[in-house]
C-alpha cells in the first residue's frame, strides 16, 4: 500500500484538492489571531487606515483573481463594479436615508445584476477581445458616474455619506472598521477557497487551461464563466460599499481605468490562481505609493516596470515564485 504523498509548501499555502483540512483550519486561525493582535497593537490612525485599505484592495484582488486567475477571463474594467457598489450605497444612504445594512444587499445586488447583463454578451468573447470589451464597459460606467451629476454628484463627487451603523451600533473609529474589513476579507478567503477546492473550482481551472477541452468533457463553460463573473462583481461591490462608508465621499476618479489596471497588477504580482497571493499583491501595491512619493507623476510607468519585472523573473507571481524557490531549496537540503 502506497504511503500518502507529502504536500508541498505550495500546495499547503495556496490550497488544493489534496490540502489537509486541518492544516487549512490552522492557517485560518493563525490569520484571524494575527489580525486581532495587529488591530489591538496599532493605535496610530494613519497606520490603521493603511491596513484598512490593504484589506479593501485584498477584496478587489481576490475578486478579480477568481475571474482571471482561476477561470482565465481577462477583465480590464473591474473597478466599475467597485464604483457601482460605492455609489449605490452612497445614493441610498445619503439621498434616501436607507439604513446601511439594507443598502449593502442593494449595492451588491446591483453590481451582480449589471454583471449578468454585461456578462451574457461579453463573455462570448475571448482573449484580447474580452479585455477590450470589459475595458469599454469600465469606461462607460466611469462616464455615467461623472456625467449623471443629478444623482452621482458629477466630477465633484458625492458627499454626505453616513458612517456604517447597525441600529445603535455605529462603526466610526478606525480600529472598529479595521476589524470589520478584515473579517470580511477572511470570510471571502474561506468562501473562495471552498469554491476552488470543490467540483466547480476544478471546472474553472479546466476552463482556464482549455475552454474547448472543458466543454468537450461536459463542463457548462458559458454558465460557469457567467457565474464567476457575477461572483467577482459582488465581491468588488462589497469593497466599494466598505470604501464609501469609510471615506464618507466618493468620486468617479477613484473607479476609473487606472484603478482597474492597479487591481490587475495586484493579481499578477501576487500570483495568478493564488488565494493568498491576492493578499500579498494588494499589500505591496497599497504600500508602494507611500514609498514612491517622488514618482507619483509616473505612476503608470512604475506599475508597468513592476509588471515587466515580475513577468520576466517571477512569471507565476511573487507568492508562487518565492514558494517555488523555497521548495527547491528544501529539496536540495534533503538530498
Amino acid at each position: 500500500m502506497c504511503a500518502p504523498r507529502e504536500l508541498s509548501v505550495l500546495e499547503k499555502f495556496n490550497g488544493s484538492d489534496s490540502m489537509d483540512s486541518r492544516y487549512r483550519k490552522i492557517v485560518y486561525i493563525v490569520f484571524a489571531v494575527a489580525v486581532v493582535c495587529i488591530g489591538l497593537a496599532v493605535k496610530n490612525a494613519y497606520y490603521l487606515q493603511m491596513l484598512i485599505f490593504i484589506g479593501l484592495n485584498t477584496l478587489l484582488a481576490l475578486s478579480l483573481n477568481m475571474l482571471m486567475g482561476y477561470a482565465g477571463q481577462i477583465s480590464l474594467g473591474h473597478a466599475a463594479f467597485y464604483g457601482i457598489g460605492a455609489y449605490m450605497t452612497a445614493v441610498l444612504t445619503a439621498s434616501y436615508h436607507v439604513p446601511p445594512l439594507l443598502a449593502l444587499p442593494a449595492a451588491i445586488g446591483a453590481a451582480m445584476v449589471v454583471a449578468w447583463i454585461v456578462g451574457v454578451p461579453t463573455l462570448r468573447l475571448t482573449g484580447y477581445y474580452l479585455g477590450m470589451g470589459t475595458l469599454g464597459f469600465g469606461m462607460i460606467v466611469h462616464i455615467v458616474l461623472r456625467e449623471w451629476s443629478s444623482v452621482t454628484g458629477g466630477a465633484s463627487g458625492f458627499v454626505g455619506i453616513p458612517p456604517l451603523a447597525a441600529g445603535p451600533l455605529v462603526i466610526d473609529s478606525e480600529q472598529h472598521y479595521f476589524f470589520l474589513v478584515w473579517a470580511m476579507v477572511l470570510l471571502c478567503i474561506i468562501m473562495c477557497t471552498r469554491i476552488i477546492d470543490s467540483r466547480v473550482g476544478r471546472a474553472l481551472r479546466a476552463i482556464h487551461d482549455g475552454e474547448m477541452a472543458a466543454a468537450a468533457v461536459g463542463v457548462n463553460t458559458k454558465k460557469l464563466k457567467l457565474q464567476v463573473f457575477i461572483l467577482s462583481a459582488g465581491m468588488a461591490a462589497l469593497a466599494g460599499f466598505l470604501y464609501a462608508h469609510l471615506i464618507y465621499f466618493v468620486s468617479p476618479g477613484t473607479f476609473g481605468f487606472l484603478a482597474s489596471i492597479r487591481i490587475v497588477t495586484m493579481v499578477v504580482i501576487g500570483g495568478m490562481a493564488s488565494i493568498w497571493g491576492s493578499l500579498f499583491g494588494a499589500s505591496l501595491l497599497t504600500l508602494l505609493p507611500e514609498w514612491l512619493h517622488a514618482f507619483s507623476e509616473f505612476e503608470m510607468v512604475v506599475y508597468g516596470l513592476i509588471l515587466m519585472t515580475v513577468m520576466i523573473f517571477l512569471p507565476r507571481g511573487l507568492t508562487r515564485g518565492v514558494l517555488d524557490l523555497f521548495e527547491r531549496w528544501r529539496k536540495t537540503n534533503d538530498r
